[in-house]
Formats: structure tokens, C-alpha cells, sequence
């Protein structure tokens, strides 16, 4: 006998692995995805014989005692083959020809950053401090934002002496401690952590909160490390609906959730449209989880019927700063477009100048690429051919003003796209001859294939405000309503929306 209805709204990651983990706790589990395929994010598509990984291209926490290895234990699931990346990111600041590279072994990246920024060893040891104490405190499964006597409880459990060297930092972002040892006017160090923390944590140094960038930058060392999966993003998820379906669980696409029903200020169930017949039904849940962003969330509430508990969540909601969109081109190639060797992710940085503190961040709008590339026989390409795929961060406003005018849009595309090709030309050998495949995404596109709201992805950018303690909680304030994902504590990423559903399944579990 079931203990509890359970409705899982999205099949992101976080999703599945909230619905695969409560599944095996004994609850009814249906998971609802409006998309053909599971996997959000971290799903893929396939063309002319490649596969491409449609946003994550990267793992964290595969390693032993690492989130998706507990997950999987969990699950008696066997996790997906991967391989550690080693670099983890070749990063190439603007007119340099030889990269940065980011070291998954430990001491070869501290003679790497001894190289590159001569004097910033303290800086990066004070990092190092402060990921390891974090570390240990987050596999603890301490509860951030805490909204009850329970999740208190949980957080003070995970505190111990080692914890308090995190303190004094709790309010500081990166340049708080690079103005501490004097590094403030080390241009490229600057340059490199501006780059790297816009990546995960869409802000740059000075908007970055500290806590979130020492593990962001620490993470990709051993015994950690960025892993890259064999096959495809595909394979996670894969591996967590067969987890979810064991343990008797649902999972049902093509299904788009419309609204979410309370009545008392408590969950009752959601309204649902099949996408193929377009017939509406009433799903009854005691608990309802919703991967979704906090914006999303907001809307599939009846602005009419808010409860008073969510008018100020949604006023919230509402001040948050704009997101993040990506614009991603997508490309097939023949395998000599590679330089020999290849890093399996790269970083570039076009015509950029430091600007004053305070001032507009310039790494977006097509000045940076973050480049990932598919490994000899991994599965996403054909033999001797490779996937290639670049992505740089992009307003959204623009994309969806010139939405309307599908002249202006496909000029803007274009651009994007002239842009992005002539860049990766310096550095990949691409032409008519090597290029196969060819197709690009915007914002626009996200929103349509993710209902992500107005195509933004990867959560919340990670300030001081919306980080940690201060962020947004996994319980809402309607009862038996949860939020699960990229806008939860740690954050963005596969493992962080894996670290929110293991939170929340044993919220749910408690309750």
C-alpha cells in the first residue's frame, strides 16, 4: 500500500531523482513532463547520425561519495560510464595562444596557477579551506533556507568546528578576498575568475558570493572532479527512469501541467493537458514537486486565488534580478577539424576590458564560448567525426522583442551565428568541407522545448542574497508544495539539482 500521492512536475534531473527516491520510499510517484523526452536540461537530440547534448554537457558528484554515487546506491542502480576530464577546462584569455588549463590533479593545477598568476597562492589556499570545510558540511545533507523546527534541526546536525572557518565569509564575495591579499589589479587572474564564475554562477567576481565560488572553482580536482558521460547526457536520466519505473513509479510525456490546485492553503493536485489530445484532467496528489524555476512556479498559481502565504514569495520572485540566456550552436564536424590533442571543454575570451567596479559585466553578448567536444567513440558522433558545441550567455530581452518579427529574429540568429563560427575558425578548422551538421538555439528555442521561463537557464545567479541560507527553500508556503532544481540550494548543475532532490525526498519522507 502506498504511503503518499506524489506528483513530480518535470522530468529534469532533479525530477527524476526526487521521483525515483521517493518512489522507492513506498510512495505513488507520477511523474509529469510536458516534453516528448525525459531530461530537461540535461536531455539530448539527434541529427544525421550525431547526438547532442541539448544544455549540460558535464557531471559532477560521480565520484565515490559523490551525490549521483549516493543517489545510486540508493536506487540499487548501477550509475552511467564516465570518464574524469582531465583538463577539466582549457581556458584561453584574449590574444594568448596557449590556455590556462584547468587540472583535475591537484597539484598539477596548483603549478598551473603558479604559472599563470605568480603571487596568488594564498588566495587560491584560501579557497581551498574554504571548499573543503563547505564540503564536508554539505555531505552532511544540512537543509538550506531551513522553514521548520525539522529543517533546523538538520542544518545545526551538519555544523561542526570545522564549519566555523566559513563563517567570517558568509557576506563576502570573490573580490572581497582577492582585495584581502592584494590581487585586486591582477588583470588576468581577474580575467580568468570573471569567466570561470559566469559560467557557474552567472554573475563575475564581484557579484559572486564567495562560499558559492570556492567549491564552483574547487570542484574539478580530485578526489572530485567534472566528469564526462559516455553516450550522452541522455544516459542519466536514462538510468534514473528505469530507477523511477523499478521502484514502481510513473513517468508520462507529453503531459503539460497547467496549474497547480489548492484549496486552504494546501496542495490538492494539478490541472494537465495532453499535448496529443488535447484533453484537460485533474491530478489528485497530497504532495506535489515542482522542477520547474521559482518563476515558473510563481505562474501555475492562479494570481486570483494566491494564497496569502505566496503573495510575498511571489513578490519575490518578481525582484529578482533577470536571468541568464544562452545562445548555442550546435555542429557536426569531421574529426581533422580538431586540433590534436583537444581538451573536452574549452573556454575563450574575445576583446574584453576589466570594468570599473559597480559597472555592467561585458562577458555575455557573444564575448565568451564555452566550448565541449565529443571523445573518440563516445557515442555522439560517428567514426571519426565529433560533435562540437559552443554556448555563450545572451540578454533575453532582445531575443524576445525581436521574436515577433520573424525577419529581424532569423537576421539576429544569423549574426549570432556569423559571430560564433568566425571565433571557433581561430581555433577550429572549420569549413563547408569539415562542417556536417549545422543548427543553432536561442532563448527562444529553450523556452519552447523546456517551458523554462523566457528560455533563461541555469537557476539563480549565485549572490550573497540568493545563495545558501538566503536563497530560495525547497518547501514553499503552501503546504505540501516543494520546489526542486536549479533555484535551490547549491545551485545550478546536475549535481546541485541532485543535492535539491535528495533534500527535498527526505523533507517529504519526514513529513
Amino acid at each position: 500500500m502506498y504511503k503518499q500521492s506524489i506528483v513530480i512536475i518535470g522530468a529534469g534531473i532533479g525530477g527524476l531523482t526526487a521521483g525515483a527516491l521517493l518512489a522507492r520510499q513506498g510512495h505513488r510517484v507520477q511523474v509529469l513532463e510536458q516534453a516528448w523526452l525525459p531530461g530537461g536540461c540535461a536531455s539530448t537530440f539527434r541529427r544525421k547520425g550525431f547526438v547532442f547534448d541539448v544544455g549540460a554537457t558535464q557531471v559532477a558528484g560521480l565520484e565515490p561519495g559523490g551525490i549521483h554515487d549516493r543517489i545510486f546506491q540508493v536506487l540499487e542502480t548501477e550509475p552511467p560510464p564516465a570518464h574524469p576530464c582531465d583538463p577539466a577546462c582549457a581556458v584561453y584569455l584574449p590574444g594568448e595562444t596557449q590556455p590556462i588549463s584547468v587540472w583535475r590533479d591537484r597539484e598539477a593545477w596548483q603549478r598551473e596557477r603558479q604559472r599563470q598568476f605568480s603571487g596568488s597562492e594564498p588566495f587560491w589556499d584560501l579557497l581551498q579551506r574554504l571548499f573543503q570545510a563547505s564540503w564536508l558540511f554539505q555531505s552532511r545533507d544540512p537543509v538550506l533556507p531551513p522553514r521548520n523546527a525539522w529543517d533546523l534541526g538538520q542544518l545545526l546536525g551538519a555544523l561542526r568546528p570545522d564549519t566555523l572557518i566559513t563563517v567570517p565569509h558568509t557576506f563576502e564575495v570573490v573580490t572581497d578576498a582577492l582585495r584581502a591579499y592584494g590581487l585586486q589589479a591582477d588583470r588576468r587572474l581577474r580575467t580568468f575568475l570573471d569567466l570561470q564564475l559566469k559560467l557557474y554562477s552567472q554573475v563575475d567576481a564581484s557579484a559572486t558570493a564567495l562560499l558559492y565560488a570556492a567549491t564552483a572553482l574547487s570542484v574539478s580536482q580530485a578526489p572530485q572532479g567534472l566528469f564526462h558521460l559516455e553516450g550522452s547526457m541522455q544516459v542519466l536520466s536514462d538510468r534514473l527512469v528505469e530507477a523511477l519505473k523499478r521502484w514502481g513509479g510513473e513517468i508520462h510525456c507529453g503531459q503539460t501541467v497547467s496549474a497547480l490546485l489548492t484549496a486552504h492553503n494546501r496542495i490538492t493536485g494539478v490541472r494537465v493537458t495532453d499535448r496529443k489530445t488535447s484533453q484537460e484532467t485533474i491530478v489528485s496528489a497530497d504532495q506535489v514537486v515542482a522542477n520547474v524555476t521559482v518563476q515558473n512556479l510563481v505562474k501555475l498559481l492562479d494570481p486570483e486565488a494566491l494564497p496569502r502565504s505566496m503573495q510575498g514569495y511571489a513578490q519575490r520572485v518578481e525582484r529578482l534580478p533577470a536571468g541568464s540566456g544562452a545562445f548555442v550552436l550546435y555542429l557536426g564536424v569531421k574529426r581533422s577539424a580538431l586540433p590534436d590533442p583537444c581538451p573536452p571543454h574549452l573556454q575563450f575570451l574575445y576583446g574584453y576590458d576589466r570594468p570599473r567596479e559597480n559597472t555592467p559585466d561585458p562577458i555575455c553578448e557573444n564575448n565568451s564560448l564555452f566550448v565541449s567536444v565529443s571523445r573518440e567513440g563516445d557515442g555522439r558522433a560517428p567514426t571519426d567525426q565529433a560533435t562540437l558545441i559552443a554556448s555563450s550567455f545572451t540578454d533575453l530581452t532582445q531575443w524576445w522583442q525581436a521574436a515577433g518579427n520573424p525577419a529581424q529574429y532569423q537576421a539576429l540568429k544569423t549574426h549570432y551565428t556569423q559571430t560564433a563560427l568566425d571565433r571557433l575558425g581561430t581555433f577550429f578548422d572549420l569549413s563547408p568541407a569539415t562542417i556536417v551538421h549545422q543548427e543553432a538555439a536561442t532563448p527562444c528555442t529553450f523556452a519552447h522545448y523546456t517551458h523554462r521561463d523566457r528560455g533563461a537557464v541555469g537557476g539563480l545567479s549565485q549572490r550573497v542574497s540568493s545563495f545558501g541560507p538566503f536563497g530560495f527553500a525547497n518547501r514553499t508556503p503552501v503546504s505540501g508544495l516543494w520546489l526542486v532544481g536549479d533555484c535551490t540550494h547549491p545551485g545550478e548543475g546536475t549535481a546541485g539539482v541532485s543535492y535539491s532532490a535528495w533534500t527535498v525526498a527526505r523533507q517529504i519522507l519526514r513529513s
